[in-house]
């Protein structure tokens, strides 16, 4: 982008609206309105196109290759285990938009609300969520915020966070309205020069039920309704709003078993423990680590390469087998990055499943569990029909565990096919791909690619870009 447009000094608040895209914009008024005021781009983004590598690249400008954050989750070689949905800040590589603004204007302020990576950030506000685990296994819903004195203020004003409505069978509303209430509340109390608003609402039933249906219309049009009072209070604080999403959600209706297939060749092994089988990552020539369309595969022998890559290139619903040549042309390819990683046909996604019978499965595969399971459940957003009375259930386990009484959530399907919407390969259509929209006319093109988005962020705060 140009330098020579005049310098000047605003604050920018960016609202990630994970899952909008051009075909869902017509249900938004108030977003669409921001649009009408400045311009619409379309948005490149990085692959693979999932949460924590297009949020890194975003605040980077980096190229997952670069960053670090491959995915939303790898496997670690040194310690043997699967690292999903970590927390902190130095996983990723690289300054953050916020470095850059403070190194030319030192007294420059940021606050980052559910954006990724937020914990040990150098962001002066800091809110994520971070339930209380307690010893006897129980989890409580809570958030970390930076200062820690802003925990009771939000707590205080809003309630508790949501937890159980930010991910789960009962994901909604709730934590979108919690979350934009939080960011309308710091605006007031803090004027950040730097806002960075995490709105998660349209990930929940775009992957229950696909973008095309009833379904998607509806949880545009609720969300748009909650964003008015945020987007209404930074137009009244003059700030300049930048509206992006990661990646845009598209029919998938066909659950891959790669594991399942890695399995059946000889090359995945489970060990067993009361009568539950777990994944062996040392016991297993090669394993996938599912994320939706991109699945991470570590091979543990590198003689066994070429023939779990021609497995993998055979098995029904993979369109792409990247090897580390493939991975480069993507800017993928980092240590962290599986030997081979395979890519899903536009209408398919990998499930994380490695047992071959229901009944051998862990018991935390029916329950809502982002880090013991080595992969993404999308069937986590479900309560499962063939499981009578399961929510009535859900509700007095969940009072049981208010009470203090442990007490073990089996509500998770494992029947895949309840999927309707998946993400992570680059998008084959721009109305299912993600978007860039800018209050400020000014800065406007055609499209924008997520490696340029740090610097349209410094752009617009007034300062110039440096190289990443």
């Amino acid at each position: 982008m140009s330098t020579a447009r005049p310098r000047r000094s605003t604050p920018v608040a960016v609202l990630d609206i994970v899952g909008l895209t051009p075909r869902l914009l017509p249900h938004m008024p108030h977003v669409r309105a921001v649009a009408q005021e400045g311009f619409t781009s379309s948005l490149t983004p990085v692959f693979p196109a999932l949460t924590c590598p297009v949020q890194s690249t975003f605040l980077t400008g980096a190229l997952p290759r670069d960053h670090g954050a491959v995915a939303n989750g790898w496997f670690s070689r040194q310690l043997g285990e699967v690292l999903n949905w970590r927390q902190s800040a130095d996983l990723v590589t690289g300054e953050r938009v916020w470095d850059d603004l403070r190194r030319q204007r030192p007294d420059a302020t940021a606050a980052n609300i559910c954006w990724w990576y937020a914990m040990g950030a150098k962001t002066d506000f800091t809110v994520t969520p971070r339930p209380v685990y307690h010893y006897d296994g129980r989890k409580s819903p809570d958030c970390y915020t930076q200062p820690p004195a802003l925990h009771d203020e939000l707590t205080r004003r809003l309630g508790t966070f949501p937890l159980f409505s930010y991910w789960g069978p009962n994901a909604g509303i709730k934590s979108s309205r919690w979350i934009t209430a939080a960011a309308g509340y710091l605006v007031h109390r803090a004027h950040p020069d730097l806002l960075l608003v995490y709105v998660p609402h349209l990930d929940y039933d775009l992957q229950r039920f696909g973008p095309h249906g009833p379904e998607a219309v509806a949880a545009a049009r609720e969300l748009d309704g909650v964003l008015a009072p945020l987007l209404s209070r930074l137009r009244a604080e003059n700030y300049t709003v930048v509206i992006l999403s990661e990646y845009g959600i598209t029919q998938a209706r066909r659950p891959v078993d790669i594991n399942r297939a890695l399995r059946e060749e000889g090359l995945l092994r489970v060990y067993t423990q009361h009568g539950m089988e777990y994944l062996d990552p040392w016991a297993s020539r090669a394993f996938a680590l599912a994320d939706h369309q991109v699945a991470n595969i570590y091979v543990k022998d590198a003689a066994d390469v070429p023939r779990v890559r021609d497995l993998l290139k055979c098995l029904p619903g993979v369109d792409e087998v990247l090897d580390r040549a493939g991975q480069a042309a993507l800017g993928a390819d980092h240590k962290r990055s599986g030997d081979i990683v395979a890519v899903a046909e536009p209408d398919a996604w990998f499930t994380y499943y490695y047992w071959l019978d229901d009944d051998r499965a862990p018991d935390f595969a029916r329950g809502v569990e982002i880090f013991r399971k080595p992969g993404y459940d999308p069937a986590e957003l479900f309560f499962d029909p063939s499981r009578r009375a399961t929510k009535i259930r859900a509700a007095a386990k969940l009072g049981l565990m208010k009470a203090g009484i442990r007490s073990s959530l089996q509500v998770v399907p494992l029947d895949p096919t309840c999927v309707g919407g998946s993400h992570g390969r680059l998008p084959d259509s721009p109305e299912d791909g993600p978007l860039l929209i800018c209050s400020d006319p000014s800065f406007g093109k055609d499209e924008f690619h997520a490696m340029e988005v740090k610097n349209l962020l410094l752009h617009i705060a007034g300062v110039t870009p440096e190289s990443n």
